[in-house]
Formats: structure tokens, sequence, C-alpha cells
């Protein structure tokens, strides 16, 4: 089936590009946000990569009570706002509620279904009738040939931009694995595909109060994800991920970011000549 590609912001998502979703896990602060807009923009400029810059407001989703979650919702779109008009590039941030849905529309170029949330329909019908761009992770419980309803309940409430995101199933306790199998299968909807590398590495509550992750095999995970033709990586990226209050396990060090993008870029141009 053929691949529906469509535009957020200045990002193409499908047609043949490779296109990346980066930033880090959670909105820290304005001046944190800032620093690794423009980071991250240099790097993609400079190795020819276009991007959309992704933060939560809210990590609803946590190991414990103690986790941080962010400053809230009005404070991290203010900042997601700001990304966006002093950096210049297009945003991506999640929902959890469908009362979030309007006002994050307001700023973001793509709107984030967490992967828990995939097969809230409510949740899914609130975004799609925005008219934005809708990404969906597909659940850890869920198949990818499941993925297909998510699909059609988008396509149904007039959704024209749908992007479907892998990031890893459940394998046993503290534990995800990548069936690379699902990225045909889901590209098969006629949507593009996204591999969230960073959070397929994630050892769901592997430390007690917190998620572990395992970041020394980012690389590798890309590379495979891309060499099976998906249409757009998902990386977390972190200048400084042992300090990071979320996530900081399973995060790209910005420092390798340069090296490892310009390596997915020469993997998918040799795919495309296939």
């Amino acid at each position: 089936m053929e691949i529906k590609s469509f535009q957020a912001g200045n990002v193409t998502f499908g047609d043949g590009r490779l296109s990346f979703i980066l930033g880090p896990c959670v909105v820290e602060s304005a001046q944190h946000a800032l620093f690794m807009a423009q980071e991250i923009k240099d790097i993609c400029k400079h190795v020819g990569a276009d991007f959309v810059y992704k933060s939560s407001f809210d990590k609803a989703n946590r190991s414990s009570s103690e986790s941080f979650r962010g400053g809230g919702m009005e404070a991290g779109l203010e900042t997601l706002a700001q990304v966006k008009a002093e950096i210049g590039v297009p945003v991506i941030t999640d929902v959890h509620e469908t009362w979030q849905v309007e006002r994050v529309a307001e700023i973001a170029d793509v709107i984030q279904i967490p992967a828990f949330l995939c097969r809230q329909t409510d949740l899914l019908v609130e975004s799609a009738r925005t008219k934005k761009a809708v990404n969906v992770k597909k659940g850890q419980f869920l198949a990818p040939w499941d993925a297909k309803n998510i699909v059609e309940k988008l396509q149904s409430a007039g959704c024209e931009k749908i992007l479907l995101t892998e990031r890893g199933a459940s394998f046993g306790y503290n534990n995800l694995v990548v069936d690379l199998r699902s990225f045909p299968v889901m590209r098969s909807f006629g949507v593009p595909v996204v591999f969230d590398v960073t959070h397929s590495l994630q050892l769901p509550g592997g430390l007690g109060k917190a998620t572990g992750g395992q970041a020394e095999y980012i690389e590798p995970f890309a590379r495979a994800g891309v060499a099976c033709g998906v249409d757009a990586v998902f990386m977390e990226v972190h200048d400084n991920p042992q300090n990071a209050p979320s996530d900081g396990p399973n995060q790209l060090p910005l420092n390798k970011l340069e090296k490892l993008l310009s390596k997915l870029k020469a993997i998918h141009e040799l795919v495309q000549k296939d």
C-alpha cells in the first residue's frame, strides 16, 4: 500500500524520506529547552536532517509518585511555544486526557498519544478532530496488526495525518523487545511508521521507583530500524543523561547525536536504492 505522506511544520513524514523526532524526555526549564532545541537544530542542519522537537509537559505515567513529572501543562506549553517561535522548529508533545487536547493543539504541530493510551477511543477521536498530525505509540501489549484499528479510529474521526510508532513490546517483567516485523506490518496500513529507539530500550520500573534503561544499545537498534525501512526515528536526547530528571538511563547523550544521525542517513540512502 502507498504510504500517505504529510508535513508537520517544515518536516515531511513519508515520501521516501527519513525524518527525526528528537529532544529531552520532559520540559525541565525554558532555558534548557531552548538550549537543547538550538543544539539539535544545529546538528541536524549540519547533517541535512529534518526533525520535530519533542518534550513532554507532563510525564503522567511514572514508576512512583515521587518521580519528576514536569512543570505542568501551562508552563510546559509556554516553553514549547517559545521553542517554536525562537528556534523555528515544529514541536510534538503528549496528551493524556481529552480536556488537554484543544489546548495542546494550539501549540503542537504533532499531538502524541502515549503507548498505554493507544486504545483510548475518546482521546484518539478528540485528537483527530483538531486536524493536527497525530502520532500514536503502539502499546507494549498490542500486536502490530492490531494497530490497524488505531488508524481506522483516527481516519473515521477525520484525521489525515497519522503516524504509528513502535516502542517495544513487554517481554517478561521490567523488559521490552522489538519485533522488526512490526515495521512492514504497520506500514502496510498506508501510514508512516516511526521507531522510538530510546523508549524501546527502557527497563520499565527496573530501578524500583524509577525506570532503568540500556542506552548502550541505541545505535544498533536505530541502525536496524532504518535498515527495515522506517519513515522516522524517535530518540530522546539529553546533554547530561546521568542527571536527567526523567528517563536518563535510556536517553542518547547529545554529543553522540551528530555521528549517529549521519550513519542513519547513510543507511537510509542505501535502502532507498534497493
